[in-house]
This record gives C-alpha cells, sequence and structure tokens, in this order.
C-alpha cells in the first residue's frame, strides 16, 4: 500500500497520471497558470487581479513544496534528492512563478518591474504539463547537431554582413542627413532582420552596393530560415509516428503477458 507521500507524487506528477485525481489536478494548474497571466494584461492593479495573483501563487507554492517533498520518487537519489531538487530546471521555473508574491507581502519591495517580469516564466510551467513540448525538446536534442551548424552559418554570415554594410555605407544619409549605420550595433540590427526576412524598413542601405548587399542577404535568409524547420518538422513527424506506434505496440505486448 502507498504511503501518503507515494499518493501526492503520483497525483501532481504527469508521467503517473493513469488516475482521474492526477488528471484533474493536471488541468487545474494549467488553467491557474494561464489565470495567473491575466494581471500582466494590465498596468494597474486592479483588486480582482490582486486576487488572482493571491490565489495562483498559494496554489504554486503548495504545488513546489509537494514537488519537493517528493523529490526523492523523482530523482531517485534519496535524501540527496531533497537538495538537488532546488536546483533542478522545473524547480528554478516554480521558484521564478513565486517571486511576484513578495510584492503583495511586503509593499517595501521595489522590484515590481523585474517580478512583473518573472510571472511570464509561469508560461513555462507548461512544459511539465503539455505532452506536445516534450516531444519538441526531443526532436530538438535529435537534431541538435544540424541546428547548431545552421545557427553558426547564420550568425557568421550576419557579422559578415554586418561588417561590409557598416564599412560600406555612410554613417549619415547625404540625402535626408539622418544617421544611417551610425554604430556596429545598428549594422548588426540590419543584418539580422534582413537575414530573417522580416525588414522593418526603419533602417536601410542609401548606396547601390549596400542595397545589392541587401538582396543576396535576403535571398540567402530564406534558405537560412528554411533549412531549420524542414528539420524540426521532419523530426518531429517521426517523434509522433513513433509515438503511435509505441502506443499501438502496448496494448498487444499487454495481452501476451
Amino acid at each position: 500500500m502507498k504511503n501518503w507521500r507515494q499518493q501526492i507524487y503520483a497525483i501532481i506528477q504527469k508521467d503517473e497520471g493513469a488516475t482521474r485525481a492526477s488528471r484533474i489536478y493536471q488541468t487545474v494548474m494549467m488553467l491557474l497558470i494561464i489565470a495567473s497571466l491575466i494581471p500582466l494584461t494590465s498596468t494597474t492593479s486592479q483588486p480582482p487581479f490582486r486576487i488572482i495573483e493571491l490565489v495562483t501563487v498559494s496554489f504554486f507554492i503548495v504545488d513546489y513544496f509537494l514537488r519537493w517533498i517528493t523529490a526523492d520518487y523523482k530523482l531517485g537519489k534519496g535524501a540527496l534528492s531533497f537538495l538537488i531538487y532546488p536546483f533542478t530546471f522545473m524547480a528554478i521555473i516554480d521558484q521564478l512563478s513565486i517571486i511576484p508574491a513578495f510584492t503583495m507581502m511586503n509593499k517595501s519591495f521595489k522590484l515590481l518591474r523585474i517580478t512583473r517580469m518573472f510571472r511570464i516564466f509561469r508560461l513555462l510551467k507548461f512544459l511539465r504539463y503539455t505532452d506536445k513540448v516534450h516531444v519538441l525538446v526531443s526532436v530538438l536534442q535529435k537534431e541538435k547537431n544540424v541546428l547548431l551548424s545552421v545557427l553558426f552559418i547564420a550568425v557568421g554570415y550576419v557579422l559578415v554582413t554586418a561588417l561590409i554594410v557598416f564599412n560600406l555605407e555612410p554613417h549619415i544619409n547625404p540625402v535626408t542627413g539622418e544617421p544611417t549605420f551610425s554604430t556596429f550595433f545598428d549594422a548588426l540590427y540590419w543584418a539580422t532582420v534582413t537575414l530573417t526576412t522580416v525588414g522593418y524598413g526603419d533602417i536601410c542601405p542609401v548606396t547601390g552596393i549596400g542595397r545589392f548587399v541587401s538582396m543576396i542577404s535576403s535571398l540567402f535568409g530564406i534558405a537560412i530560415i528554411a533549412l531549420p524547420s524542414g528539420v524540426i518538422t521532419a523530426g518531429y513527424l517521426d517523434e509522433i509516428r513513433s509515438e503511435n506506434k509505441n502506443k499501438k505496440a502496448l496494448p498487444k505486448e499487454a495481452s501476451e503477458v
């Protein structure tokens, strides 16, 4: 018979979520995560928003401590698990999600803007409850070598393009008299938005050679963006097919046993 900590672990862990209580718990936590982001849609602190913040953070605190006291089942390292758990990735996300509560408990806590930013980390809590995110993470791990190669090519191309434009273009537009590429960061910014084919148009070359480089960069950007997209899409589909095959194979294996 399971003790009370094992029963808690079976409820709060998604991979143990075969029971109705576990499914209800996962659903409630996901709804709370969504609700906790509602106050971020306003710059003022309205009473309903304060209530939402208090309720959601209270649940997050309870959830964090429940996971902490059952860390030995999750990590499997005995008593050492309780020391390791606060430094795991998801535990740190939980801590960052709880920090904004201090602005409500203590009005002298001045870092309000920073704590508002910390609330955005609550979106990362979805990693714990969403299967599709885990599939995507698995794909990224499998295809990391290809993606890293594309990243290095993109970064190198951005740097080279930025250096070319920064040295070719005038720092003051001869027609309007306004600054163009006054700093190297401006050139980096332009090269990045051009490579990604976004092109806001707030900074652009004015010379013929500069515009030619911009055209080449835009065309090259299509290939750079398309390559990792294709790799991730193909890997994602393969991972989904693999999971579906495993799910179909499980009943057969169970019946054979």
